[in-house]
């Protein structure tokens, strides 16, 4: 598996991202190329080496040949122009989001639709090639996903078509909301609009915790020379995948120590985290301070689940504190089927390893229905279910 991965401490910008990519391999004369795809004429781009604060990486400057000639363009005029081109679908969809997101955030800012928006930079020349080249660099890398850390966006305030505006700028708010976020770094406009989109659109998971092996480092060297040396920093991280049927995937654990709790409670607020969703869950007996017995409640879920599962404690423990914990889940590949018997059909789980069924068990609450129907031991309804697996 193969990652790209974001380390957005000081921020992001189209210009910078290209560099960034470029530093990490994507082949500049391909980007250019591609670039010309688009059949609009008055801009270039300039690639060079060069540092800040002693790091050394790509800087990707957006020439812009006639600035006065410059036009103003809406949503549809940029659709028609990536639409119009000979780019590959991906690109074109992944680029046609990142404009989107821009016109939806803008339209909402000045309460129009996103029709009406007047692309005072998103529609300039620079900005569509930073943007459509955000999607080309994707597109050329072809990693598996796309992780980032919690955005910087800067502080003080930004200078803008609509004049002196707050960072983050109100496009950028409306943007990164639901996105993990920092701020106050450094005293100016850490992110723009269009690298906050270029984030949101193509990222798959924001993190700041990263295991996999780094295989290679690269810089995008940005405009301004402050004391936070002006780069965006990219990683590719790269999982080798040698075991067949064998999964990976993030998760969290909670747990929570109970020594006060009615102990017939417990089976009820088991079934409930199940029902919930909880992959797993455990009661492990422990002894407190004072040496008092008591129970330490343990939950695995999935990330998504964690808030619900949370809740279901608090409501039917006496918990007062859970404690969690990020971990990852190796797990051989499963399948369900449902096989017949004389008694009645039986789901039954197989787990494969390495292309050959390792184990398959049946599901003991079907054994259980069928052994009560017919008034036979569970070991006879077992015993027919090897039979039928060994055939």
């Amino acid at each position: 598996m193969k990652i790209l991965y974001y380390d957005c401490f000081a921020g992001i910008s189209g210009d910078m991202n290209l560099g960034a990519l470029i530093d990490l391999g994507v082949d500049a004369n391909y980007l250019k190329t591609e670039l010309e795809k688009l059949n609009i004429e008055g801009f270039h781009l300039e690639i060079k080496k060069d540092q800040r604060r002693g790091i050394t990486g790509t800087k990707a400057d957006v020439i812009i040949e006639n600035p006065d000639n410059e036009k103003h363009r809406h949503l549809r005029h940029v659709e028609e122009i990536v639409n119009n081109s000979s780019l590959p679908q991906q690109v074109k969809a992944n680029a046609l989001t990142i404009f989107d997101l821009i016109a939806v955030a803008e339209a909402k800012v000045h309460n129009i639709s996103k029709e009406k928006v007047h692309f005072h930079e998103v529609g300039a020349l620079d900005s569509i090639a930073d943007i459509v080249g955000a999607a080309i660099c994707l597109d050329y890398l072809q990693v598996d996903k796309v992780m980032a850390s919690p955005i910087q966006l800067g502080g003080g305030t930004v200078k803008c078509a609509h004049g002196i505006m707050p960072v983050p700028a109100p496009a950028t708010a409306e943007i990164v909301k639901n996105i993990p976020i920092k701020t106050g770094l450094v005293n100016h406009e850490a992110t723009t609009p269009t690298g906050a989109a270029i984030l949101v659109a193509t990222v798959d998971e924001f993190t700041e915790h990263i295991s996999l092996p780094i295989t290679k480092t690269a810089y995008g060297i940005g405009n301004r020379d402050s004391e936070v040396p002006n780069v965006l920093r990219v990683y590719l991280l790269e999982e080798a995948q040698t075991l067949k049927d064998v999964d990976k995937e993030e998760a969290l654990l909670l747990e929570s120590n109970i020594d006060d709790m009615n102990p017939e409670h417990y089976d009820f607020l088991l079934d409930q985290l199940f029902e919930a969703g909880a992959s797993d869950a455990w009661l492990t007996p422990i002894i407190m301070k004072k040496s008092r017995p008591a129970v330490q409640l343990s939950v695995l879920c999935p990330l998504e689940q964690a808030l619900k599962l949370k809740s279901l404690i608090f409501r039917h423990s006496t918990s007062l504190g859970i404690r969690e914990y990020r971990v990852s889940k190796t797990k051989l590949r499963r399948e369900e089927t449902s096989i017949p018997t004389s008694y009645g059909p039986v789901r039954v789980k197989h787990s494969y390893f390495e292309g050959k069924r390792v184990r398959s068990k049946a599901e003991f609450e079907d054994c259980k229905k069928l052994a009560k129907e017919h008034q036979i031991s569970l070991s006879e309804i077992e015993k027919e279910i090897q039979n039928q697996l060994k055939s």
